[in-house]
């Protein structure tokens, strides 16, 4: 029977969120002793735990027909993969920073300048898209110390928070690349792969749709019915059941976490009693 083989990184943020992914989605993971190999016995799927800059190479040569990787580390390394799912965790961007105490008018502030950065290969496509002639130095870590020791003018480099930026005396001044995490493939997976990887982004999909979002029941009174409706349009609509106490009825519906509190108080206002308010694990369309 074909097995799919998934590359993962080793450790960090985004080995914690694709571990969880994975289990929500069903898939039980034997992590023993082996640690760079996981079977699963309840889906065909092997895991491989690589370093992130290995995953796209691995993909790409075959070694493994899938991996989940920061879509920088994808477009860095230039290799022949897709993208089969986005996955929006691990979110970032790659962007130029300055010293704090400079003045910055424009990308043409970079020409004739020193810029240190561990992605060279996206930085050097987005200079010459713009037209700007900077000296590229690579760095592999730390690179946010280059300006205060003298080692370059300015970085391009992974901003989250910006904390690090601010804890060195710098400024982003230009956003050039936004990353999430991505499930990358092999082109060239077979038909029997490409159907179990379809199985994959089916799971992976009824997962995501379920984040962020409530299932609420509420009894209101029949006459409020089509008020209520208009705040709580559902998937397509709510779902009305009569109650046993004549004239009225329970709606049930699935809201935005955000939108939560708000609602509920409109939903208040319209005269609903009885709220009930559950979390969700997976959507099915």
């Amino acid at each position: 029977m074909n097995r799919l083989k998934i590359a993962i990184q080793t450790k960090g943020r985004l080995n914690e969120d694709s571990m969880q992914l994975i289990q929500e989605a069903g898939i039980d993971l034997n992590i023993g002793r082996r640690t760079l190999i996981a079977e699963s016995k309840n889906f065909p799927i092997d895991a491989l735990f690589l370093r992130d800059d290995d995953i796209p190479q691995t993909v790409a040569d075959g070694v493994a027909d899938l991996g989940i990787v920061g879509e920088n580390e994808m477009l860095e390394k230039g290799e022949n993969v897709v993208i089969a799912k986005r996955l929006g965790f691990s979110k970032c961007r790659l962007s130029l920073a300055i010293p704090k105490s400079l003045e910055y008018n424009g990308l043409d502030f970079f020409n004739g300048k020193k810029i240190a950065t561990s992605y060279p290969s996206i930085l050097r496509k987005y200079l010459a898209e713009n037209n700007i002639a900077a000296e590229i130095h690579v760095i592999t870590g730390s690179v946010e110390i280059a300006p205060g020791i003298g080692l370059a003018d300015a970085i391009f480099d992974i901003v989250s928070s910006g904390s690090t930026l601010v804890s060195n005396r710098l400024k982003e001044v230009e956003v050039v690349l936004k990353s999430e995490a991505v499930l990358v493939a092999n082109p060239n997976l077979s038909a029997e792969k490409q159907e179990l990887l379809d199985e994959l982004i089916f799971r992976l999909e009824s997962v995501q749709r379920a984040k962020g979002k409530k299932y609420i029941l509420l009894n209101v009174p029949n006459e409020k019915i089509q008020e209520v409706a208009t705040l709580l349009p559902g998937i397509k609509s709510p779902t009305v059941v009569p109650l046993a106490e004549a004239d009225w009825s329970s709606m049930h519906s699935v809201i935005e976490e955000n939108d939560f509190w708000t609602v509920i108080g409109k939903l208040k206002k319209a005269g609903a009693e009885g709220i009930l308010v559950i979390p969700i694990e997976k959507m099915i369309f």
